[in-house]
């Protein structure tokens, strides 16, 4: 069998193997730079004690300042939501996540073997703002491992809330282009980052832990 080759062999595939990585490399630094200035933007918003609706390791959430209580009830405000209705927070290493709460060892090991998104609601919080805090002390704390969150909370170096970004009653919207009108309206900044996503993730893990290390799963 003859093979007439029409394509320049390996030559022209190499080329265009080579192409499609500097293709592929110039997007990943455009996402990268355009990542870093909106989280410069939301960390501005946030430290003049403003809301921000922004991309998290599940779906799209409400943010501010956990450490803010003005802040923090312009939240409720906006979700309509009663104060008793604790809200939980984002971390972005387990080293922080004593600063803030009593930590039992079994935590660690909990995080440690997390394959998904896994909130942990912690007894004996402290340094947060106080409606963030249950009647029974507890507040619940996610160590979020996606980009953007993750940076933005790096690099305002206090936590940041996280609550679905809808009006109480109403569904928790999949994706930001489900976000309601109001909720856009109701926040000070809307991240221009990963808008244009339509996937539905998956909601975390939910466990409580007791003073001794006691464990109650919430939500698998």
């Amino acid at each position: 069998m003859i093979r007439v080759n029409f394509w320049g062999g390996g030559e022209f595939l190499g080329n265009l193997l080579y192409f499609w990585l500097i293709i592929n490399h110039k997007i990943r630094e455009m996402d990268a730079g355009k990542m870093k200035e909106e989280i410069r933007k939301a960390c501005e918003v946030l430290r003049e004690g403003g809301l921000i609706l922004y991309p998290t390791d599940t779906i799209w959430g409400i943010g501010c300042d956990a450490t803010n209580e003005e802040a923090v009830r312009r939240v409720f405000a906006l979700k309509r939501r009663e104060d008793s209705k604790a809200m939980l927070v984002l971390l972005d290493d387990v080293g922080r996540v004593p600063s803030y709460v009593e930590m039992p060892d079994v935590a660690y090991d909990l995080l440690e073997v997390a394959d998904r998104p896994m909130t942990i609601i912690y007894p004996g919080a402290k340094h947060l703002a106080p409606s963030l805090v249950a009647a029974d002390g507890s507040v619940g704390i996610r160590v979020t491992r996606e980009a953007f969150s993750r940076g933005l909370v790096e690099r305002f170096r206090r936590p940041v809330v996280s609550t679905s970004a809808n009006v109480s009653g109403e569904p928790s919207p999949r994706c930001f282009a489900e976000i309601s009108e109001e909720v856009k309206r109701g926040v000070d900044y809307v991240v221009d980052f990963r808008q244009e996503e339509t996937a539905n993730p998956a909601p975390s893990s939910i466990i409580k832990l007791g003073v001794g290390g006691e464990i109650q799963i919430i939500r698998k």
